[in-house]
């Protein structure tokens, strides 16, 4: 089928013909589809039969160009191949994870999905208070899981190489390095930013030794090809309910630093943490609810590190130094030294990473809902300083964190006067 970018009309007829779907939507004569992608990239339409609505799906397409942009600004449609193959092995290594998929269609850059209708996207519910009980075991088992198994920890040489070769990803690629990395640190049209901190701005752009390691972070996420990382892995990303998890959105996926996803879902909760100083004007209901978080960020992170360890001493078969090269006397304790390393430098990626992330959303191209939606420019400035701040702390210190408490301790010192 010659590619054309679907609408609330055509996606109907495309659905009907899809013989994948009979047992999701056996009756296909009475669809009805709304279009509610709100995102930076693609078309998102959600289909489901008039006469039950459990009857339903997920249609996402690429556009030819980066929506949030407009048609100025071409974009390959090659993204949706990405997405798709990243959500196939998610499905493979954290089932019930991530949303299965239907269906596939390369020539129209579309996947269709399972729709998650008892679901919400993670940020709102977190701005309303809300509570995950199960949040921190099912992030913590889909990094752990999706980072180990697609490493030269587990994968032989040529596996993890020709795997790797399949996720190769420019032009999202591009993106990330430009607007996380580069672009919000100098004059760049496309950025923006709260008038309100202008002079903090602008003295992110003048620090060079910030600059020096946010250049060394670009770095890292260009060249350390450590696993199949989602890339993007923001609360936005995330849609949950109270006893379900599931990460989505992975056209961002390649082969990076590990440290680039775990720091994006640390970082984001504590941008969620920083929005309440608005959001929540009363003081106790604000001062529970913010050591709420600042108590997920730790669980993430130890929890994260309790099972990736575990999953590496009971699957010790990779390139990287497999069983036999531990089979010396004190063979063990050394192993477990090395796995110990390994994941505290996660820890120090995650910290120079989420920092990125966490400077790039005051003053980039896209901002951060939590904190966007408060709609007084100047409360919304003592959440965004204060972003600024911890951030810049988490790149520059990022070597000398030694457990996520150093993050954590961070954020309670720039945080102690608000």
């Amino acid at each position: 089928m010659t590619y054309q970018a679907l609408d609330s009309e055509s996606v109907i007829d495309y659905l009907k013909d899809r013989s994948a779907l009979e047992e999701v939507i056996p009756n296909r004569d009475d669809l009805v589809a709304k279009e509610v992608g709100d995102g930076n990239l693609n078309l998102v339409f959600i289909i489901e039969s008039q006469g039950d609505p459990d009857q339903a799906v997920v249609l996402k397409q690429a556009l030819p160009y980066l929506r949030v942009a407009g048609d100025s600004w071409p974009l390959t449609r090659e993204r949706m191949r990405f997405e798709t193959q990243a959500l196939l092995k998610h499905n493979e290594l954290a089932p019930g994870l991530v949303p299965l998929v239907y269906v596939s269609d390369e020539d129209m850059s579309l996947v269709v999905m399972e729709y998650l209708g008892n679901h919400r996207i993670m940020r709102q519910p977190l701005v309303e208070r809300r509570k995950f009980p199960h949040f921190v075991d099912h992030i913590s088992t889909f990094m752990a899981r999706s980072l180990f198994f697609t490493s030269d920890l587990y994968l032989t040489g040529v596996e993890k190489k020709e795997f790797q070769a399949k996720f190769i990803n420019p032009h999202m690629c591009k993106i990330q390095e430009d607007f996380v990395f580069t672009n919000p640190y100098m004059e760049s049209a496309e950025n923006q930013w709260n008038p309100e901190i202008d002079a903090e701005v602008q003295a992110v752009r003048a620090n060079g030794e910030l600059k020096l390691a946010l250049a060394e972070m670009k770095e890292s996420y260009m060249t350390h090809g450590q696993a199949l990382i989602h890339s993007d892995l923001h609360t936005g990303s995330v849609m949950v309910n109270e006893t379900d998890t599931r990460v989505i959105d992975p056209e961002f996926a390649f082969f990076g630093p590990m440290g680039f996803d775990v720091g994006a879902i640390l970082e984001n909760l504590v941008l969620n943490y920083l929005s309440h100083y608005a959001h929540t004007p009363d003081p106790d209901e604000r001062a529970e609810y913010q050591a709420y978080l600042l108590e997920m960020v730790r669980d993430v992170w130890n929890e994260f590190a309790r099972k990736f360890d575990a999953v590496w001493a009971e699957n010790n078969c990779g390139e990287l130094m497999p069983t036999k090269y531990w089979n010396f006397p004190a063979g063990e304790e050394i192993f477990a030294e090395f796995r110990r390393r390994y994941i505290q430098k996660i820890l120090h990626d995650a910290a120079g990473h989420g920092g990125c992330k966490m400077l790039r959303r005051m003053m980039g191209i896209v901002n951060i809902w939590d904190i966007t939606s408060i709609e007084d420019l100047q409360k919304r400035a003592v959440c965004e300083r204060l972003a600024i701040k911890i951030g810049s702390r988490w790149v520059l210190e990022r070597g000398k964190i030694s457990s996520v408490d150093d993050l954590i301790r961070i954020v309670a010192e720039e945080t102690k006067a608000a």
